[in-house]
């Protein structure tokens, strides 16, 4: 049987503690300096063994030394050259009993354990350091890559939602799997490379929303994924794009990435400057059309839920037009209510939608590296490991980052 990191490490570490000064040592034929020179071949060996990596306990983030992960068959082994900060890793951190329950209550799955470290980080970019039994070595060591954060193993593991032994992107080394890697062009920063795994998630939610030419799209709340998914319809080349928020550096990177209209919610409606931008006089161009709303003179709107707090999708039943396609995309871990009357006499079709495909993954990472997807201004800030506990400070405060990439290294 393969032993894991953690053995290997443990086993290492005894036979450390038995190598010992000379009066208390069990080899007494062995002078200090040969005493000396072994237990300073195994601490750089034990050295070797374990990498830095941030891990999170109940809520808390911590830095420390953990075993460098050994691959399985089809797995290899890669240094981690950057990885972002996601929203979902500042939920594990600070509604971790939430996710933990919700998922359980949905899925039937434990998410991860509260009481055991996990290494958080699944938006990565990596370099092939080594590869692991059975595998094709399609990819050449040194090679950086990106990668859907699975491991399609008989138990299959979320990367940066498990164990030590499959740490995420918070670490200096992690395994992926062989099968999964894409590489990734000598001209693309690895910084950038790193969104790949958030835009996915925005063309995911865009696809669900199943967006016509003509269609007039609001994104409400202008964070990452807000502001990932209005790259991603400029890319598209659907608009005029309107986005509220009400942080103005939100709302100036949403101008940045493409949107036409922003505007802060507490001065001017979002509806209204879409009242402002869709009509049509073309029957053609118009939105689906009801009897309560029969004539109404606009194209489609579509509108993305982007913020994950109780009252916002009530908000917006309220003040959506007629047939609007309405997709949340914010996570929301408490207990919500909403007037379904207010869906029911608009015909509002209500869209939920949560990560994306590995096709959706692999397109979307074409489109950055192709440079039809431009990404970068998304990212504020890099720090290195030591840093990662007050980036995520940082991301609270929207006024101050928006994509904060770790890099370990």
């Amino acid at each position: 049987m393969q032993r894991s990191a953690t053995d290997h490490v443990r086993h290492s570490r005894e036979m450390l503690n038995k190598i010992r000064p000379k009066s208390s040592s069990p080899h007494p034929d062995l002078s200090d300096h040969a005493l000396e020179q072994a237990r300073r071949r195994l601490e750089e060996r034990v050295s070797a063994m374990t990498m830095q990596a941030v891990v999170m306990q109940q809520g808390m983030l911590n830095l420390a030394r953990i075993p460098t992960p050994i691959p399985r068959a089809g797995e290899v082994l890669v240094k981690t050259l950057a990885c972002g900060i996601c929203g979902s890793d500042l939920h594990c951190v600070t509604h971790s009993q939430q996710l933990i329950d919700s998922t359980r209550a949905v899925t039937g799955g434990e998410l991860f354990d509260i009481n055991e470290p996990v290494v958080l980080g699944h938006e990565i970019c990596a370099e092939v350091v080594d590869y692991g039994p059975g595998t094709r070595k399609v990819n050449a060591l040194g090679s950086r890559v990106v990668s859907v954060p699975f491991l399609p193993r008989p138990q299959p593991v979320m990367i940066g939602l498990s164990g030590v032994e499959t740490p995420g992107g918070f670490a200096e080394f992690m395994i992926l799997s062989e099968d999964l890697l894409i590489p990734v062009p000598d001209d693309l920063p690895a910084d950038i490379a790193t969104l790949a795994e958030p835009m996915a998630v925005a063309v995911h939610a865009i696809n669900r929303g199943n967006l016509g030419k003509d269609d007039v799209p609001i994104v409400i709340g202008c964070g990452p994924i807000g502001l990932a998914i209005i790259a991603v319809l400029k890319m598209r080349g659907i608009g005029p794009i309107v986005a509220a928020d009400f942080s103005p550096s939100r709302r100036k990177m949403a101008e940045r990435l493409g949107a036409d209209v922003v505007v802060d919610p507490r001065e001017t409606s979002p509806y209204d400057s879409w009242r402002g931008l869709a009509g049509a006089s073309d029957p053609a161009r118009l939105g689906r059309q009801t009897q309560l709303f029969m004539g109404f003179p606009f194209r489609q709107s579509v509108i993305f839920e982007c913020v994950g707090v109780p009252g916002i999708i009530q908000q917006i039943l309220a003040n959506a037009p007629p047939c609007s396609k309405v997709v949340v995309a914010g996570v929301c871990l408490e207990l919500d209510q909403f007037i379904p009357v207010y869906a029911i006499f608009k015909e509002i079709d209500l869209i939920f939608c949560i990560t994306y495909t590995p096709d959706e993954f692999a397109q979307t990472f074409a489109a950055i590296a192709s440079g039809k997807l431009d990404v970068a201004p998304l990212i504020t800030s890099r720090v290195g490991l030591d840093g990662v506990a007050g980036a995520f400070a940082s991301l609270a405060d929207p006024e101050r980052d928006a994509k904060i990439v770790v890099v370990p290294h």
